[in-house]
């Protein structure tokens, strides 16, 4: 995946987000976490296909973020970010997601002068650093409870 793949974003336009909300609507009375089947009758061109539930699960979560008017981007696991682009994703400055590549938080590689991350190691930092935040909210509240302090 490319650079500009990454940066080259847009915003649903008005049209967009009104059909992902039908589509929206629509596809959430089927359940979510399920094989689905999907049939179009389109003249000259029918299609049958199954979709795996995480794919069904995933369409759901894109018509759900179009139909807010954000703009999503697929990244594969395998891919190389940029210090900026994984400074993005993380919704960190540049300059401290490089100190957590120097301290050796997040593993990285260069491209000659430049560092690289993979996206398989950012997602696995975001979700590992997700799941501190969860245990130590979690801690906060038993110690609140602990010491009735009513929240």
């Amino acid at each position: 995946m490319t650079a500009t793949q990454l940066t080259e974003m847009e915003l649903p336009r008005e049209e967009e987000r009104e059909r992902a909300r039908d589509a929206l609507c629509e596809l959430s009375r089927l359940r979510p976490g399920r094989v689905v089947h999907v049939r179009s009758d389109e003249a000259g061109s029918p299609v049958d296909v199954v979709l795996p539930a995480r794919i069904f699960d995933a369409l759901l979560e894109l018509l759900r973020q179009t139909a807010q008017g954000n703009a999503v981007t697929l990244v594969p696991v395998h891919a190389e970010l940029t210090t900026q682009q994984a400074a993005d994703v993380l919704n960190v400055s540049r300059p401290h997601l490089i100190k957590l590549l120097e301290s050796g938080a997040l593993p990285f590689h260069r491209t000659g002068r430049h560092r690289r991350v993979y996206a398989e190691d950012l997602l696995a930092y975001r979700d590992r650093r997700r799941q501190q935040s969860r245990d130590a909210f979690e801690e906060l509240a038993a110690l609140s409870q602990d010491h009735d302090l009513g929240y």
